[in-house]
């Protein structure tokens, strides 16, 4: 029978991979304690970074359907929990990596799908979701002014024949 205090923590885990959106694997050997508090506080309010036991992880990834993942937990693993942008999440990730090389994202999950580090990598790069809806935003608008000039033409371009045969009669009267 499992000991309840590894029962407690594979249901924390269990219930942290179902409460997130993305999950992002990575391993940390050979980064400091203060450099591992800085890449939580780069993560804060879109991922909770936590350093976890694989084999502790390996049941609660399968607990919670992510099986995938447990064929990466080996060496020293920590998690990125992503509760909010999975963008976000892997910019941060991302970024630290660069600056401290010494972090490798070795892949992950996202809505239920497998990550690989490319992967993670090509999600960093993405826009904002904000960028992004904006761009949709300015698309969307410059069809409806299309659509708009559209309609309005044959009205134009008939008023102008109109005024031009009014002005053709004017001069031929006169």
């Amino acid at each position: 029978m499992a000991r309840p205090d590894k029962a407690a923590a594979v249901a924390e885990l269990t219930a942290l991979f179902k409460g997130s959106s993305a999950a992002v694997l990575t391993e940390y050997r050979g980064l400091t304690v203060a450099q591992l508090k800085a890449l939580r506080t780069a993560l804060r309010g879109n991922a909770n970074y936590a350093v976890v036991k694989n084999t502790l992880t390996a049941i609660a990834a399968k607990e919670a359907g992510l099986g995938v993942l447990a064929d990466e937990l080996k060496g020293p693993s920590a998690i990125a929990f992503v509760t909010g942008d999975p963008v976000a999440a892997a910019k941060s990730l991302r970024d630290f990596a660069k600056a401290n090389p010494a972090l490798v994202v070795k892949g992950g999950v996202l809505d239920g799908r497998p990550l690989t580090a490319a992967d993670v990598t090509k999600l960093a790069d993405l826009e904002s979701r904000e960028v992004l809806l904006a761009k949709a935003a300015g698309a969307m608008k410059a069809k409806l002014y299309q659509a708009a000039y559209l309609f309005t033409a044959p009205a134009s371009k008939a008023v102008r024949t109109v005024e031009a045969l009014r002005v053709k009669q004017e001069e031929t009267a006169a």
